[in-house]
């Protein structure tokens, strides 16, 4: 069976967050109003995409897992975690705040929901003026002062907001209490679970269903981590043309490559995939004498099998794996 780049075809998402930039920005292609999300990678049950070039074209990843085995998944993450794909990739457009929310630990998920838990990290591809994330606290509270806020609404008043711009990186391990701003497009990566635990959502209506979401106290309250930090920003350095280390959870580890002229990357020594994101300009990628043009928004999965490839473009991109 040929081993190749892979590319998929995008889940577009309603929210009623949603904006314009997906289509307007991101190039996606789509008719439908308020699409809040795109779903660029993903093996959530009933929420597959599907390989949209090449021989394997219609396979979903499940199907990739049971056709290509430790050449696509890389053996250590088939040992681990077999036929599940751990990582599901998003492109996400806040044109309203999303709600502030929390995401279960693998043990509570597992528990709740028979599911992974939710750790997940954002890379802000565009913010617009004055936008702003929500991420932890900035006030230590018990579990009881904590409810209290959320009975008087004053729950705004003891959470960490943060003024961003392109490039900011931000990790929110499970327990972090967390929110996107309006007016904030980034990119998004987590572990395959589709889980949430809605705090706050403003008391607002949804204007397709006409009525308010659902909020989650109870089953919140036991996940969230009171811990207050220092900084809740991820500090990084991006020199030219080598891929430096971004963010690494036990979840996934993520480089940012700033890619000027040409370039090889060997992934010989990591056993895994390797998920490709273009978060800034355009970049043409070379494998076995065939080329990919990557843009602003596109996304790539190299299955484990390829060892070498050939970059050439100027562009900001991130590099997923296990």
């Amino acid at each position: 069976m040929a081993i190749y780049p892979l590319q998929f075809t995008p889940l577009y998402k309603y929210r009623m967050w949603g904006g314009e930039k997906l289509k307007t920005i991101l190039n996606k292609v789509y008719t439908e109003n308020n699409i809040g999300e795109s779903w660029e990678i993903s093996a959530v049950e009933n929420d597959e995409t599907v390989v949209s070039n090449g021989s394997l074209q219609g396979k979903t990843i499940k199907e990739l897992i049971k056709t290509l085995g430790t050449d696509f998944l890389g053996k250590a993450v088939f040992e681990k975690f077999g036929n599940d794909f751990p990582l599901l990739i998003k492109f996400i457009d806040a044109k309203t705040p999303l709600s502030i929310q929390v995401h279960p630990s693998d043990a509570l998920a597992k528990e709740r929901h028979n599911s992974f838990g939710k750790n997940e990290m954002w890379y802000v591809m565009q913010a617009e003026e004055n936008a702003e994330l929500i991420a932890g606290f900035d006030k230590k509270l018990t579990k009881q002062a904590y409810i209290e806020t959320l009975e008087t609404g004053d729950i705004l008043e003891v959470l960490h907001t943060e003024k961003v711009k392109s490039g900011d990186v931000f990790n929110i391990p499970t327990g972090r209490v967390h929110a996107i701003g309006a007016g904030v497009l980034l990119a998004e990566i987590q572990q395959t679970s589709d889980i949430t635990y809605r705090i706050y959502d403003y008391n607002r209506v949804d204007a397709k269903t006409g009525e308010t979401r659902e909020l989650h106290t109870e089953q919140a309250v036991d996940a969230i981590d009171f811990k207050v930090h220092d900084s809740y920003k991820t500090n990084y350095t991006t020199p030219v043309n080598k891929a430096n280390e971004l963010v690494y959870t036990p979840y996934f580890k993520t480089n940012i490559l700033k890619l000027e002229g040409d370039l090889t990357q060997d992934f010989s020594k990591t056993d895994s995939f390797v998920i490709v994101m273009c978060v800034e300009g355009d970049f043409e990628l070379s494998y076995d004498n065939e080329k990919y043009v990557i843009n602003t928004g596109s996304t790539i999965l190299l299955p484990a099998a390829i060892d070498q490839i050939q970059l050439k473009g100027n562009a900001k991109i991130l590099e997923v794996s296990l």
